[in-house]
């Protein structure tokens, strides 16, 4: 299973359809897509700035942004078929479909992420692959990055990845790669050359 975690500064850029049509095309079940939180994940921040609720409650709120954009994300490719346990991963997987992950469900139930802005989507996106045992991990953000390999301390510095993202990706045995928006051949040609999964009889 390949983890993709699509950024949220793809929504509105053209671009998402085609990394969506290619994921529907190429995925056969063992692509899973991680939503971005992206404006909907802002407006989080910037209503909190105002109604002073705390980051217990703007972490919740933050997931519960990243199901919006999965939503959103639905309705440009209603090929995608969501899904918001391991159970669902699995039988989608089996199907040979391509899967929207829907984070809330999975994620809020877990009581030793952290509820703070250090965990974003991109975390969240490590979390995953590890539960999972991805092969794969992919985040795909607005521009990519020239430098290998994947420098991911000099990234969290650079706030290109959030500030748990070193950690949550510590334990985590397979490739990771930081594409951008352009990249999309580049993706396309990795999962191409990368060996069918193995499937029961």
């Amino acid at each position: 299973m390949w983890v993709v975690k699509l950024g949220g500064s793809l929504l509105g850029e053209p671009a998402l359809k085609h990394w969506l049509r290619m994921l529907v095309s190429q995925g056969d079940g063992r692509v899973i897509i991680v939503p971005g939180g992206g404006v909907f994940a802002d407006a989080v921040r910037e209503a909190q700035a105002t109604a002073g609720y705390d980051d217990a409650a703007a972490h919740r709120m933050a997931v519960l942004a990243m199901d919006q954009y999965a939503l959103a994300m639905k309705s440009l490719e209603p090929e995608l078929v969501t899904a918001s346990s391991e159970l669902e991963i699995a039988e989608r997987s089996w199907q040979h479909r391509a899967i929207l992950w829907m984070p809330s469900l999975m994620v809020l139930a877990d009581e030793t992420i952290p509820m703070s802005w250090s965990v974003t989507s991109d975390s969240l996106a490590a979390w995953l692959a590890r539960k999972l045992d991805a092969d794969r991990l992919v985040l795909v953000k607005h521009r990519g990055i020239e430098e290998r390999p994947l420098p991911l301390s000099q990234l969290v510095r650079d706030e290109v990845l959030d500030a748990a993202f070193a950690e949550f990706a510590s334990t985590l045995t397979c490739p990771i790669d930081l594409l951008g928006i352009e990249d999309i051949a580049t993706f396309d040609q990795l999962l191409s050359d990368a060996p069918a999964p193995a499937r029961a009889n």
